[in-house]
């Protein structure tokens, strides 16, 4: 996991499994090679872990499942009587500020005691509601990464992008075209230097319980606290939100590989409609809170881990201009 130089985020990953170096320095090697591209962290890991996780974490909360949920959340919002302006910003831009920021710099558990009892208890409804009907989708989605199905599900979809066998091309649509897009756009246009929006706990629980079960799937699939929360916390909250901030999901998914953008258009509809169906429902129906879960969440050994991240992470956050260098090309804006 490494962090911002020139307000770009940098990983590094050692890995020493296939490093063919005999005299002994392969980690110096390695970490020198860290050091010169800019990274402040490295951490060691193996191709095939980082491969399963990479592939698996943009079909996650990286990238196709925060996509998911914020769809399903501003539907239930606006369903439920908000208007559009602040359906975006109890979703969106809820997530994408200051829950992210406050994860970053101080982790889960301290967003979780931010709130006071009532925030608390909306934060455990949407906790409990949701981590199950997360952790149904991600645990399918590791092992479909794992086995290589996702892999050539992705190699099948480029082969559909020209026409053949007489069948028309279905390249990559777009995705930021929807009403809550739009909506999204004035918001952005309207929104003051520096404000990262409300705090709501129910869209802090939706999300906070996404990311514990994507800890708890590559927990149990052996990777290291360093791979699992590079993947599953620190690339979300101060790689990608910050995209997704400035413009929209398009910015954030469309500015990332092939193999990602086909892996979150396929994804998130998984969680929308898992979120929908499951969740939501047992929110409606007055299901009890599973206590269970609030206790393993608020004991959690990953919040010592967040912590000593938190505390070495860099003061200059990523900064997404208009006209970012590191922008596609088509997706950059030449002005505000």
């Amino acid at each position: 996991m490494c962090k911002e130089k020139k307000s770009m985020v940098l990983e590094s990953m050692l890995v020493l499994r296939f490093t063919r170096i005999f005299d002994g320095r392969a980690t110096d090697v390695a970490l020198g090679w860290s050091v010169a591209l800019g990274s402040s962290f490295s951490f060691s890991t193996t191709l095939e872990q980082e491969y399963r996780s990479d592939i698996f974490g943009e079909r996650g909360i990286l990238l196709g499942a925060v996509h998911g949920i914020v769809e399903s959340l501003f539907r239930r919002y606006t369903e439920n009587g908000l208007s559009e302006e602040l359906a975006y910003k109890n979703t969106v831009e809820c997530i994408t500020g200051n829950i992210s920021r406050t994860i970053s710099t101080k982790g889960m558990f301290a967003l979780y005691n931010s709130f006071n009892a009532k925030g608390k208890e909306e934060f455990a409804t949407a906790y409990s509601a949701s981590y199950y009907p997360c952790m149904e989708i991600l645990y399918e989605c590791y092992e479909d990464v794992a086995t290589g199905s996702e892999i050539r599900s992705v190699v099948l979809a480029g082969r559909r992008f020209s026409v053949k066998e007489g069948l028309p091309a279905f390249p990559m649509g777009k995705i930021d075209q929807t009403r809550m897009w739009k909506v999204g756009e004035r918001v952005h246009a309207t929104r003051p230097s520096g404000d990262l929006c409300p705090l709501y706990p129910f869209t802090a629980g939706v999300y906070v319980a996404l990311m514990m079960a994507q800890i708890e799937v590559l927990r149990k699939k052996g990777h290291s606290y360093s791979e699992i929360i590079n993947e599953s916390v620190i690339e979300s909250i101060d790689s990608l939100n910050p995209f997704m901030h400035a413009r929209g999901v398009s910015l954030m998914v469309d500015n990332c590989s092939t193999t990602a953008r086909l892996g979150s258009r396929k994804w998130a509809p998984r969680f929308d409609y898992n979120l929908t169906q499951q969740a939501l429902v047992a929110v409606d129906n007055n299901l009890p809170i599973n206590m269970d879960l609030i206790t393993n969440f608020v004991c959690d050994p990953v919040h010592e881990a967040i912590e000593v991240c938190a505390r070495l992470r860099p003061a200059v956050d990523i900064s997404v201009p208009p006209g970012a260098g590191f922008v596609r090309p088509e997706l950059r804006q030449t002005g505000n």
